[in-house]
């Protein structure tokens, strides 16, 4: 073989292998590739080996798999003019890879703009309370609003949640003297409640005693008895020494016929 053909062939092989290579791509499963052909659409392809027309195709390749987007930290006003700090997430995948290359450019950035768009026109016109206590049914609204402006493009919103509301200090002071003053009220409505409900057992007791003079005197002396278990206590009674000299008698000989039957 002579010279100038083994140039030839080193020649080939240095433009051939380049141009061979750039038209044979392998595309993931989760991935699609989108290929115009002299500027026209020939379709989504893949996965697998991909082989195109290096110089007259031009791909454009579409991740499918579920992306993140953080949106950044919104000042927002809400209805009852409070100034909160959001945080927010989205999650959205790509139903259509043709729409999605088509229908929008940067889909991605497109997606992130809109959703920094619509948290703020959403909780703007929501109050604190239901920023604070009812998240789940505005990452709902969130996520079907989104949806009705990304599905053309050929973008589902999986899901939109907030992360984070931040307070101002004085906010959170004044939600906290909020949250004091309540449990005050509730300890204070237990605690009528059971002076009411004391109230009545006591005048249902009275009721009885005044139906049961016996009765009352036998609380009198079971109050008598609990008493003297202090010793250091002197007890007068408005009766005299009648009843309870009979008491203290009464006793006596039962602890006398105790120790005779003992002996």
């Amino acid at each position: 073989m002579e010279l100038w053909q083994i140039v030839l062939i080193a020649v080939a092989l240095f433009i051939g292998l380049p141009i061979l290579a750039s038209a044979i791509r392998i595309v993931k499963e989760y991935e699609r590739v989108v290929v115009f052909r002299l500027g026209r659409l020939r379709g989504a392809i893949g996965p697998g080996l991909v082989l195109i027309i290096p110089f007259v195709d031009t791909v454009s390749k579409v991740d499918l798999r579920v992306v993140t987007v953080d949106v950044p930290k919104q000042e927002i006003l809400t209805r009852d003019n409070v100034s909160v700090t959001v945080d927010a997430v989205i999650y959205y995948r790509v139903l259509d890879p043709i729409a999605a290359v088509t229908k929008v450019s940067n889909y991605h950035y497109a997606v992130s703009l809109l959703g920094q768009t619509v948290l703020r026109d959403v909780l703007g016109q929501s109050d604190l309370d239901d920023l604070l206590q009812r998240r789940d049914e505005l990452n709902k609204k969130l996520s079907s609003i989104l949806d009705e402006v990304t599905i053309p493009w050929g973008i589902k919103t999986v899901a939109v949640t907030i992360k984070a509301v931040e307070l101002p200090e004085e906010m959170k002071r004044a939600m906290a003297k909020q949250a004091e003053a309540e449990r005050w009220r509730r300890a204070r409505i237990i605690e009528a409640e059971g002076e009411k409900q004391a109230s009545t057992i006591l005048a249902e007791a009275a009721k009885f005693y005044e139906e049961h003079p016996v009765a009352l005197k036998l609380r009198e002396l079971q109050t008598l008895i609990e008493i003297a278990r202090e010793k250091a206590l002197v007890v007068v009674t408005e009766t005299g020494g009648k009843y309870l000299g009979e008491i203290v008698a009464t006793q006596k000989a039962i602890k006398e016929y105790e120790k005779r039957a003992e002996g």
